[in-house]
């Protein structure tokens, strides 16, 4: 039986039976079936719980006249996203904030999650910022076949039709990588940043921590960026006009 968070516990003691169900009628065993629901995923379930909470609570409070401390605050986050898309992507760039933005908070609160003693960073699991990965790729060859249509593929056959045969193969490798690049660089720093504080908290559990933490709540805002910026990159280079 692995190590189970006490979030991780509770998920398990309630929902383990149908968990194990589904994974079987798709024809996957779990290699604990009390325990199908791993650290990692319960994780994203109590980020995806808090964030939709948050989301419903500045929903229910917007105002123009007195906005309160939370509405600044995500309208902060959403003018910074929407004014580097708009330096990187262009004046078109408005339609790709609700997309990017989504996926900065959870992968922010992801990577904050782990300084609360009794949970850990889901984003230190390779599966996770795998996952974050996956959805960047899918969403910005989509934008680019939404924005050029079919001609969206000339981009992978490079601007001299002689070189197409070499190209395709290297522009497929390229942004395949990226997918990989995505997911090591958040992975890595997170695993890194949960085990020194790990290690630091055993050590000396007073005072001394208390620098570490503010390390990983740098590290965690950093790499949260980062994996935006990147994103919107990558975005950029699908729905330029040159396409």
């Amino acid at each position: 039986m692995p190590e189970q968070l006490w979030f991780t516990e509770v998920l398990n003691r309630l929902f383990a039976g149908p968990v194990t169900s589904v994974l079987h009628a798709l024809h996957l065993s779990p290699k604990y079936p009390t325990a199908p629901i791993t650290n990692s995923f319960a994780m994203e379930v109590l980020v995806f719980s808090f964030l939709l909470i948050m989301f419903l609570l500045v929903r229910s409070r917007l105002s123009v006249d007195s906005p309160g401390a939370l509405q600044h605050a995500f309208e902060g986050v959403e003018g910074f996203i929407q004014g580097q898309s708009d330096e990187i992507i262009g004046h078109h760039s408005e339609g790709y904030t609700p997309f990017l933005a989504s996926l900065g908070f959870f992968i922010l609160f992801c990577n904050l999650i782990g300084v609360i003693p009794g949970l850990e960073s889901p984003t230190a699991v390779p599966i996770v910022p795998l996952g974050c990965a996956i959805c960047a790729f899918v969403y910005y060859q989509m934008q680019g076949f939404k924005h050029a249509g079919v001609g969206y593929l000339k981009h992978f056959a490079g601007p001299i039709p002689a070189l197409s045969p070499l190209m395709i193969p290297i522009e497929l490798i390229s942004h395949l990588a990226r997918v990989l690049s995505l997911t090591i660089r958040l992975t890595a720093n997170m695993f890194a940043g949960d085990m020194v504080t790990w290690v630091f908290f055993s050590l000396i559990p007073i005072g001394v921590p208390i620098v570490f933490l503010g390390l990983h709540i740098g590290v965690s805002l950093l790499q949260t960026y980062i994996f935006i910026l990147l994103t919107t990159v990558y975005l950029q280079g699908a729905v330029s006009e040159e396409h």
